[in-house]
Parts: structure tokens; sequence; C-alpha cells
């Protein structure tokens, strides 16, 4: 191996605690935000499921218009 080489993997193993630390860390992080991505979409999945099976059904009203056309009727007769 070259000097370069040599000085090149002592400062590696030299630091090979700190590196493998930090990419713990990153994958760790990278777990966690996977875990909220998933949860937040399960989430909005199930609010948009809910809301579509919970619709409250349209009202609708009757209206007696009986005494109105008889009234309209007697009206036009005269």
């Amino acid at each position: 191996m070259s000097q370069e080489k040599v000085d090149r993997y002592k400062k590696e193993k030299a630091n090979r605690a700190k590196i493998i630390k930090k990419q713990k860390q990153q994958k760790l992080l990278m777990q966690i935000g996977a875990v909220v991505i998933g949860a937040a979409l399960c989430v909005w999945v199930g609010f948009s499921v809910y809301d579509k099976v919970n619709t409250p059904e349209p009202k609708s009203y009757e209206v007696n218009m009986d005494a109105l056309t008889e009234y309209q009727n007697s009206l036009s007769v005269e």
C-alpha cells in the first residue's frame, strides 16, 4: 500500500466509532421519519374513509299544497 492509503486507513480507523455512530443516528432518523409519514398517511386515509361512510343523509321535507291549490282554483273559477 502506498503511504497515502496507509494514512487514510489509519484516519478512518481512528474515526470509525464516530462514523458508525453517525450512520446509526441517520438510520434511526430515517426510520422515525418513515414511521411518522406512514402514520400520517394511515390517519389521512382513515379520516377520508370515515367521512365517506358517515355522511348524513340529506333532509327532505314534504309540503302539503292542497289548501293553496284550492284557493287558486277558487280564484280562477269566478
